[in-house]
């Protein structure tokens, strides 16, 4: 028998959190006089239970992640031809997930349509599946669930919920306006995070530059330094061209020509 056989045994169970060696699996094989083809269907058996909890892992994380399940946005649905310029392989690389490994946060810049929201997402989607814990939130939700926090005393709750995530992706950065009070949770979370060991980042979409952001928060001096943490380690990728939206749009035209109905002149004979 395969000494192999005996580890991927062992990395099966691990997978499993079932306290299961190679050389535990070697002794039972021995007094059990077991065949090769007896050992190899039990690792058969265990690799199946393996992937079967792996993707139950997955479906969790991403329902978990709020990404779309049903048409999920990933970078192998992306189509980056319509992409230009000479740093579009880095963006094709950011499915290495080096960035959440070096704690880098990602912000995708640029016009309406242009695929920033949908570039977030397959990155967010690529960390559900190699189990990395992943939150998708609109920043006009943020503003409402840091609201409502203040409002119920469950503010700190609320942050924890979003400092856990390795990935958190804020879509819509400047599409709402922040209070002073939610500016501050808003430089709470960024500090927790920013301060958080593992790997994680942040990150954002927007159609505003960063050094545009401040026109929607009412507190300069947390919001320079959430910018201060966000930016401190960072990619910022600049997209510039037309909407993809609306190219299977079709367009018809019509004229109406309205018919002038007759005069009738009503009669009475008395």
């Amino acid at each position: 028998m395969n000494e192999n056989l005996f580890e991927t045994i062992e990395k099966s169970c691990g997978v499993l959190q079932l306290p299961f060696s190679a050389k535990e699996f070697a002794q039972l094989a021995e007094e059990h006089v077991l065949s090769a083809e007896a050992a190899q269907a039990v690792a058969l058996i265990f690799e199946h239970m393996k992937q079967k909890k792996i993707a139950n892992t997955i479906l969790a994380l991403l329902r978990f992640s709020r990404l779309p399940l049903k048409n999920p946005k990933t970078f192998q649905n992306f189509d980056f031809s319509v992409l230009r310029g000479k740093n579009v392989e880095q963006i094709r690389n950011l499915q290495t997930l080096a960035a959440i490994h070096a704690h880098k946060n990602i912000a995708f810049i640029g016009p309406a349509g242009t695929g920033k929201t949908h570039l977030a997402k397959a990155f967010g989607y690529e960390c559900c599946q190699q189990g990395l814990r992943t939150y998708f939130i609109k920043m006009s939700e943020l503003r409402d669930m840091f609201t409502t926090a203040r409002r119920t005393g469950k503010t700190a709750s609320v942050l924890n919920s979003l400092v856990r995530p390795s990935c958190l992706i804020i879509d819509e950065v400047g599409h709402c306006e922040f209070d002073k009070e939610n500016t501050r949770l808003f430089f709470d979370l960024v500090d927790r995070r920013y301060n958080k060991e593992g790997n994680f980042n942040i990150v954002f979409t927007s159609n505003k530059n960063p050094s545009e952001w401040r026109g929607n928060f009412n507190e300069d001096d947390a919001l320079l330094c959430a910018l201060d943490r966000i930016f401190d380690t960072a990619t910022v990728i600049t997209i510039k061209g037309n909407s993809f939206r609306g190219a299977n749009c079709e367009t018809f035209s019509v004229q109406s020509t309205r018919v002038n109905a007759p005069t009738s002149t009503a009669n009475s004979t008395r």
